[in-house]
């Protein structure tokens, strides 16, 4: 028996999320595959807006072989026109957009290094992704969300941030910036009974791979939190499931950080 719930326990307690048609970028692997096989086991539709199209086919077809519901839309957040031809799609096969979960985002393929050797344009590819993106996702699930009056987005953001971790300055800029666009966010949409919340994970160990983190690095990490044990993507799953659901209809603005006791703030 598992010592801690899993991601398909977790899951069978938001029947809220029935039907809802919740659209979870980046989910094509990592935590945005789980989110969004957590999300169709809650009966809610997952729509797949990742980059590369096989690993969107692939993460559909687990869901639907599964006996959930999902949806692949190739998409390029960091392009303006992929993200509106992605939604717009989305509306005409469901007619709705219940919930974003801003989740694509550039990290494990960045090289630790000193923020004065960072090239310009890995600098601006990162917060061309990982914040501009977020903004235009979110920007254009808007009007379905006012129209229903209802919605709910959610930033991934980092526990990175509130550590102040070294020799990744470009993506602690662009985590930095999705908790500081949440609180003024939800002011914008929150008479629309639309909200707002940012979830900061912890290192979160998933399939992919990261070089950068050695086998020291990462008892190092699993010693500073409170729970001594690595994070998994399910252990995100709950809160995100939380923030989408009617059961945080009362909250909006915050940054949740879920990283086992790492950071206490």
């Amino acid at each position: 028996m598992n010592a801690y719930p899993t991601a398909a326990m977790v899951a069978r307690d938001f029947a809220s999320l029935q039907g809802r048609v919740a659209i979870i970028t980046g989910a094509g692997q990592g935590i945005g595959r789980v989110l969004a096989k957590a999300f169709a086991q809650c009966g809610a539709i997952s729509v797949i807006a990742e980059l590369n199209a096989a690993k969107g086919e692939a993460v559909t077809k687990e869901i639907v072989d599964a006996g959930g519901k999902a949806f692949a839309a190739t998409t390029d957040v960091s392009s303006e026109d992929s993200v509106a031809d992605m939604v717009a799609l989305v509306e005409r096969h469901f007619g709705r957009v219940d919930i974003l979960v801003n989740n694509a985002g550039i990290f494990s393929t960045l090289e630790m290094r000193p923020f004065d050797q960072i090239p310009l344009e890995e600098w601006e590819r990162v917060l061309r992704v990982n914040v501009t993106g977020a903004f235009l996702c979110s920007r254009a699930v808007l009007p379905a969300m006012r129209r229903a009056g209802w919605g709910r987005i959610i930033h991934m953001a980092s526990g990175a941030v509130t550590l102040g971790r070294p020799n990744y300055l470009h993506y602690i800029a662009s985590k930095g910036a999705l908790a500081g666009m949440t609180g003024s966010m939800a002011r914008e949409v929150g008479a629309h009974s639309i909200t707002v919340n940012a979830i900061l994970p912890g290192a979160t160990f998933t399939e992919i791979e990261r070089k950068t983190v050695t086998p020291e690095q990462k008892v190092r990490i699993i010693s500073q939190q409170c729970i001594p044990r690595a994070e998994t993507a399910d252990d995100l799953v709950g809160t995100v499931l939380f923030l989408a659901s009617d059961s945080s209809a009362f909250l909006t603005g915050q940054c949740l950080t879920v990283d086992g006791g790492a950071t206490h703030r």
